[in-house]
C-alpha cells in the first residue's frame, strides 16, 4: 500500500460555536480591514443573520452580494468580483450554500488574476481528455483568504477545487488550486434552521455520495474508509432526526462534522466516481440540484459498479446497518424515507437529455477513476437508464 496525505491551507475549522462571535474575531486574526461578504438572497431578505455578521464586523464590513444563482455561473462570479474590487476587499466571507462556497473562491481567483471578462477564466480551467487524463493549469494562488459559513451539507467548504458554469456551453468546469481553500470553516448548526427541508437533506445525501465513493473507491485506505464509514452512521442517524425535529441542533451539527470526515478523502487524493462525475453533467447542463444528483445517480450507479467492488459495498451496507441487503437498494430505501427524488424523471432529466449527459460526462475526470471502468458513452448511458 502507498500513498500521500495532504495537508491544506486551512487555519482551521471552529464548530459549534456562533458564527456571528467567531467572524469578527477570525477576522481580526487574519488581520483584515474591508471584508466582503458573498450571502444568501433569502437568509439576507428573511433572517436577521446576515445584519448580524455585519453589525459584529462593525467598520471591518466593506460590502455584500447577495445574487450568486445555482451553479456560480461565470457572469454572475464576474459581477460579484466587480463589487468586491470596488469595495477593496481584503478578506472574502461566503455565507450560504455550495454555490456561495464556490463563488468566493473564483471571486478571490478573479481578483488575483484581474479577471474582467467571462473568456479570461478559460486559462484556469481544469482540462479533462477523452482518456481521462487531466491538465490542471498553473498559476499564483488568491493572496486574499476565505471565510466560509456554510448553511448546506454539499462540503465544497472542505474542497479545494471550485466549480463554476460557463454560461456559453452550460457546462459546469474545475477550477483547482490547494490554496483556493478557505482558510477558516465555521460550522454553526444555528445558522442552517432556515435552510429549506429538501435542501438540507439532499445535501446530506451529497456528504453521503462523498463518503460511499470514499469507501468503495480502489484507492480507498484503512484510514480514509475508517473517516467515511463513520461520516455514513452519523449521516444515516442525523438526517432522519432532522427530518423529524428541525430544530435539533444537536442532530444539525452531527451532519455538519459528518460532511467533514466525508471530504477528508481530498487529502488522500482518493477520486470520486461516476456519481459525482455524471452528477456535475446534470447540475451543469441540466439546472438539476447537486444533492438532487446524488439522490437520483448514487444507487444506480453503486448497482452498475457492484460487479466490480461487491465487498467495498458491502461495508457501506453494514455501516447502515443492513448487510445482508445490497447497499444500492438500501441507500434508495433511506434516499425515498427523506422524502427525497429517486428518478432522473423526478428532476426533470428525460431520455432526450441522456445522450448530451453521457457525451458531457466522458470529459469529467472522475467519471474516468470508477471502480468499474467506464469505457465510453454507451456506459454511462447504461447508468442512466438505471436510474431513469
Amino acid at each position: 500500500m502507498q500513498g500521500t496525505y495532504e495537508n491544506f491551507a486551512v487555519d482551521r475549522i471552529v464548530y459549534g460555536h456562533p458564527a456571528a462571535a467567531v467572524l469578527p474575531a477570525e477576522a481580526a486574526r487574519i488581520g483584515a480591514h474591508r471584508v466582503f461578504m458573498l450571502v444568501s438572497h433569502t437568509l439576507d431578505r428573511e433572517t436577521d443573520w446576515v445584519n448580524g455578521l455585519r453589525s459584529a464586523l462593525g467598520e471591518r464590513y466593506a460590502g455584500s452580494y447577495d445574487g450568486m444563482p445555482p451553479h456560480t455561473p461565470r457572469d454572475a462570479v464576474l459581477r460579484a468580483t466587480n463589487a468586491a474590487r470596488s469595495a477593496g476587499a481584503d478578506l472574502i466571507v461566503s455565507f450560504g450554500g455550495g454555490s456561495l462556497t464556490d463563488a468566493a473562491k473564483m471571486v478571490r481567483l478573479a481578483l488575483q488574476h484581474d479577471v474582467t471578462r467571462i473568456e479570461d477564466f478559460d486559462r484556469f480551467v481544469v482540462r479533462v481528455h477523452p482518456d481521462g487524463s487531466r491538465v490542471t493549469p498553473e498559476y499564483a494562488p488568491p493572496e486574499i483568504g476565505q471565510i466560509a459559513i456554510p448553511t448546506t451539507l454539499s462540503g465544497g467548504d472542505f474542497n479545494p477545487p471550485a466549480g463554476c458554469t460557463d454560461p456559453r456551453t452550460m457546462l459546469k468546469e474545475i477550477y483547482r488550486h490547494p490554496r483556493l481553500m478557505p482558510r477558516v470553516i465555521v460550522l454553526d448548526p444555528a445558522v442552517t434552521l432556515r435552510t429549506p427541508m429538501w435542501l438540507w437533506l439532499s445535501t446530506g445525501i451529497r456528504a453521503l455520495d462523498h463518503a460511499v465513493e470514499t469507501i468503495c473507491a480502489d484507492a480507498a485506505d484503512p484510514r480514509s474508509s475508517l473517516e467515511s464509514l463513520h461520516a455514513v452512521r452519523l449521516l444515516c442517524s442525523a438526517l432522519p432526526r432532522t427530518k423529524v425535529d428541525p430544530s435539533d441542533l444537536s442532530a444539525r451539527l452531527d451532519a455538519q462534522l459528518a460532511v467533514w470526515l466525508a471530504t477528508e478523502h481530498n487529502r488522500f487524493g482518493i477520486s470520486m466516481g461516476a456519481s459525482h462525475g455524471i452528477g456535475h453533467v446534470l447540475g451543469g447542463t441540466c439546472n438539476v440540484p447537486h444533492g438532487y444528483t446524488s439522490c437520483v445517480m448514487l444507487p444506480a450507479v453503486l448497482r452498475w459498479n457492484e460487479p466490480a467492488n461487491a465487498a467495498r459495498q458491502r461495508l457501506v451496507a453494514e455501516a447502515m446497518g443492513a448487510p445482508d441487503q445490497p447497499a444500492w437498494r438500501t441507500l434508495g430505501e433511506f434516499i425515498a424515507g427523506l422524502g427525497l427524488p429517486r428518478t432522473l424523471a423526478a428532476v426533470g432529466v428525460t431520455e432526450a437529455h441522456f445522450a448530451t449527459v453521457a457525451r458531457a460526462a466522458m470529459l469529467d475526470h472522475y467519471l474516468h477513476r470508477n471502480p468499474r471502468p467506464v469505457h465510453g458513452e454507451e456506459d454511462v448511458l447504461q447508468i442512466l437508464q438505471l436510474a431513469a
